[in-house]
């Protein structure tokens, strides 16, 4: 019960990732819109994500809510060890949702609008950064590390040594420039089915090759990076008998979603980088098993109660009922509209 737990967090952190990851995405490449259509780009983006980019964030709320529940030990250390990083990108959310309501709803006026993108793109640019460093602080086991030196009281500890130096090595910074990479990524070819202009579509495929680019530059930069920072990543990585399928599924991800975007295919393109990011996140899923926090807090000693597992996963069931026509209706809603207008 407790595994079932944990694989719908992972399913609920996939689903922040090619949803609300798009979302900060969009806004990387507003801060980056340039051209005679740069308005036009940004207006595509205000578009696209407008209209569902808050009810993204019911999948972090989810993933926040299950381990506070279910494996509180893991909550309250990663609240604790991470609270620096974990705090930043609170505010980055919040500053990047208000800056956006606020460019959209507010004055009218140049300054003021270009004063809210501004900080609307930075935020966007920042928060998944953060993500990435967090993710990547946990993968090296650097923060099971620090939580032994604050659970012991250690006297000779610093407050650098526990709550700087773990989420702050090359290796995260680089799993960080990774989920940065991933985000443009996704938001960059989802948007080519988005547009309508032909010339919009054009300026989003060029992104999107770049981006995927820049995507194989940090994921082989963070797995070089691992052998050394998180060695139990790198082996689960390189040496498990399930890595090489993995890569390779990975790369025909990839490659499939290169392909499609020179080709034009614009549907086929988003379906495949959507599998080559979902890949990613369970490949490092599949590499930290059975921990969550690696080196000591595993999915079946941080385990809440039995009798707490079953009313979660009922209260989820339920719950979903609710939820998941409620999302499908926004997106039939707000996003059928152009998909009969895309090849």
């Amino acid at each position: 019960m407790a595994l079932a737990v944990a694989l719908v967090a992972l399913l609920a952190l996939d689903a922040y990732v090619l949803l609300a990851g798009a979302d900060f995405g969009g806004g990387v490449w507003d801060l980056f819109a340039t051209g005679p259509r740069r308005a036009d780009q940004r207006a595509l983006i205000a578009e696209a994500i407008g209209p569902i980019w808050e009810a993204n964030h019911v999948w972090l709320i989810l993933v926040v809510v299950l381990l506070f529940t279910c494996f509180p030990a893991v909550f309250s250390g990663l609240a604790v060890a991470l609270h620096i990083p974990l705090t930043l990108m609170l505010i980055g959310i919040v500053l990047r949702g208000s800056a956006f309501a606020f460019r959209s709803y507010g004055s009218s006026d140049d300054a003021p609008q270009r004063r809210w993108g501004r900080v609307f793109a930075i935020a966007s640019l920042v928060t998944p950064v953060l993500l990435g460093v967090c993710i990547g602080a946990i993968a090296s086991g650097r923060v099971g590390a620090a939580l032994d030196q604050i659970g012991r009281g250690a006297h000779d500890a610093s407050f650098v040594s526990m709550y700087v130096s773990p989420w702050l090595s090359p290796f995260t910074i680089a799993v960080g420039a990774l989920a940065l990479a991933l985000f443009a990524f996704l938001a960059a070819t989802y948007l080519t089915v988005e547009a309508n202009d032909a010339a919009l579509r054009e300026d989003f495929r060029r992104r999107a090759l770049a981006a995927a680019i820049a995507v194989f530059v940090t994921a082989f930069l963070a797995l070089a990076l691992a052998r050394s920072r998180a060695p139990r990543m790198s082996a689960g990585l390189i040496a498990s008998r399930w890595a090489l399928p993995l890569h390779l599924l990975t790369a025909a991800a990839a490659i499939a979603a290169i392909v499609a975007l020179w080709l034009r295919k614009w549907r086929t393109a988003r379906i495949a980088a959507a599998a080559q990011a979902s890949l990613i996140l369970w490949g490092w899923a599949a590499a930290q098993a059975p921990y969550l926090v690696p080196p000591t807090l595993t999915v079946a000693n941080t385990a809440a109660p039995r009798r707490t597992l079953a009313l979660f996963l009922l209260a989820l069931a339920v719950g979903g009922l609710v939820l998941f026509p409620s999302l499908a209706y926004l997106f039939r809603l707000f996003k059928s509209g152009r998909v009969h207008e895309v090849t």
